[in-house]
């Protein structure tokens, strides 16, 4: 936008080159025209202009939530164990006990090296086979004078049902998982003789009926009844991995778990071993 300057000068004195003149009656008045000055950009007009829009950042994706997968039609998580110093010592005492009977050494640590010692033994070995390494296993970790002192000091008897029950809560943990004790009818009578796991580790590490009950039920029930004097059932639940450890109860003839068919496509023993279940 141009803009006119009036500038009033002495009567008759002009500047050469000066703009046109309008004389006037003793002054005369120039007719200054200006150019337009190059704006300067104004860090308050560069503040107060209006800015683009924002673009929003994407939300944050939501967390992830445990992988599930259903077995025999209940749906189940994978379980983290964070093994004291007394689990880890149990464990390892129990895996080289295991090996050593089994003849079959693995350098794997923890309960993954518990877990390889059971998996040769049921890879390699004959099912009658496996009960008497395992149970035999049982009888070395544990020293044949206290097994002995067990036998006679505690013979069958409400006592020493509830006290095998508590004893298993508190101190195999590490091996089946968290555990609680229950009651049951015996003889008419409430005994708090039951120990049930909701979710039994060594079920859910192999995820195979066999090793189950070849490994664990069938070697335990012999051990407990011949070397310690105390009968119990071991009753797996294979539909969502819990089990009852029934002291004072005989395991019946017709056994069910004995009859169950292992998971053929979730079985973990048979997928990544190659253990003939």
């Amino acid at each position: 936008m141009e803009t006119t300057a009036l500038v009033l000068l002495p009567h008759g004195s002009l500047t050469a080159g000066a703009p046109r003149v309008l004389t006037g009656k003793g002054v005369s008045c120039v007719m200054k025209q200006s150019h337009p000055r190059r704006q300067r950009r104004s860090t308050v007009r560069a503040v107060m202009a209006r800015p683009q829009e924002a673009t929003l950042a994407p939300a944050p994706p939501l967390p992830v939530l445990p992988v599930r997968e259903t077995v025999a039609g209940a749906t189940t998580t994978t379980t983290v164990y964070h093994d004291s110093w007394f689990d880890n010592l149990a464990i390892g005492y129990l895996s080289r006990a295991l090996q050593n009977a089994s003849g079959i050494r693995n350098r794997k640590p923890g309960y993954e090296g518990l877990i390889e010692a059971a998996v040769a033994i049921s890879r390699i070995f004959r099912l009658d086979t496996q009960c008497e390494i395992v149970a035999s296993a049982l009888e070395q970790a544990m020293p044949s004078y206290i097994i002995t002192m067990i036998k006679v000091m505690m013979p069958p008897s409400r006592f020493s049902r509830e006290y095998f029950a508590a004893f298993t809560t508190i101190f195999f943990p590490w091996l089946v998982g968290p555990c609680e004790v229950r009651e049951s009818e015996v003889d008419g009578t409430r005994e708090k003789n039951v120990v049930y796991i909701p979710k039994c580790r060594f079920l859910e590490s192999t995820n195979c009926v066999g090793m189950c009950t070849n490994l664990c039920k069938i070697p335990s029930q012999k051990f407990m009844q011949d070397s310690l004097g105390v009968s119990v059932y071991m009753s797996p639940n294979f539909d969502d991995m819990s089990c009852e450890m029934i002291f004072g109860q005989q395991p019946p003839e017709d056994d069910p778990a004995l009859k169950q068919p292992c998971f053929r496509t979730k079985c973990i023993a048979k997928q990544n071993y190659g253990v003939n279940c």
